[in-house]
């Protein structure tokens, strides 16, 4: 059984179902919206759906050999999201979690900049949600900060993608580099979601503020997310091994030095996403079959 419906979609469906189910098949139901969700995968590779708007062909679901294993690797982690918060009875946590990882699944389908953009923003929107379920003044104030850092890592690919389409007249996601000034500001957009050195202080505000079940919901989907889109579009940049290097050894500095263990967890999380940085940068067939075994 195949299905022509965008990944991720029958879990944003289901969250949006969530709140007229029973509490206690509310989990049941989360993880079979994942299964749902699953089955499109087995359609292989190849551009299942388009869609022509305003001029623009977007492109809402294609599926390749990078593609597949984060979707994959997505689809696993949602399923142990869900487990280890089966004991989780807040409905918006619950809501807010499925949503989230079906927009990061279905970010990983967009064959453009534009309909990335559309998942990118709805992974954000939609998180900023785990976060306030800390329910403290302090998870609530991050929560704003979180949501003003991920709406300008939006803005960055939008300006990015609109400079893309007016300079060649493509949007499609394809391989970039830094000599163009679309290339730049798209680099920094996902250099944001991606916790690069100065640009990482929301992941160490945001995450230990959220829930216990928040905090795993939140580590397994945004930052990979951005692995993968620099390694759609930036593999074998240069200035990413260099960028890497630093995110592998500086947060182990003030990891070593932090008492609250999911903070640590949060620097720790830094540094691993600095190895698949690197394996980015050096751009080989070896390396990024390592970053993707890596995520």
């Amino acid at each position: 059984m195949t299905s022509s419906m965008i990944p991720g979609l029958w879990m944003i469906i289901a969250s949006i179902l969530l709140p007229i189910i029973p509490h206690y098949f509310r989990q049941p139901t989360m993880i079979l919206s994942v299964v749902l969700s699953s089955l499109s995968l087995l359609n292989g590779f190849g551009t299942f759906l388009t869609w022509d708007i305003l001029g623009f062909n977007l492109t809402l679901y294609h599926s390749d050999n990078l593609t597949l294993p984060f979707a994959i690797i997505f689809h696993i982690a949602s399923l142990l999201v869900i487990i280890y918060g089966w004991h989780n009875k807040n409905l918006i946590e619950n809501m807010a979690t499925l949503a989230y990882a079906g927009s990061a699944i279905g970010a990983l389908h967009a064959g453009d900049f534009f309909s990335l953009f559309i998942w990118w923003e709805a992974t954000a929107l939609t998180s900023v949600f785990i976060v306030l379920a800390g329910n403290t003044i302090s998870a609530r104030n991050s929560a704003m900060r979180y949501l003003i850092i991920q709406v300008c890592s939006g803005v960055l690919l939008l300006i990015g993608a609109s400079m893309m389409v007016y300079q060649t007249g493509n949007h499609e996601l394809t391989k970039l580099d830094l000599s163009s000034n679309f290339g730049v500001f798209i680099f920094l957009a996902f250099g944001i979601k991606a916790a690069f050195p100065f640009l990482n202080g929301w992941l160490q505000d945001s995450y230990p503020e959220s829930s216990p079940t928040g905090t795993v919901a939140l580590s397994a989907f945004t930052t990979k997310l951005a692995i993968y889109a620099l390694a759609r579009t930036f593999p074998g940049t240069e200035a990413l091994i260099w960028i890497g290097a630093i995110m592998t050894a500086f947060p182990v500095f003030f990891a070593v030095i932090e008492n609250d263990l999911r903070r640590v967890l949060s620097f720790s999380l830094n540094n691993q996403l600095g190895f698949m940085v690197v394996g980015i940068g050096i751009g080989t067939e070896l390396s990024l079959n390592g970053t993707v075994a890596h995520a």
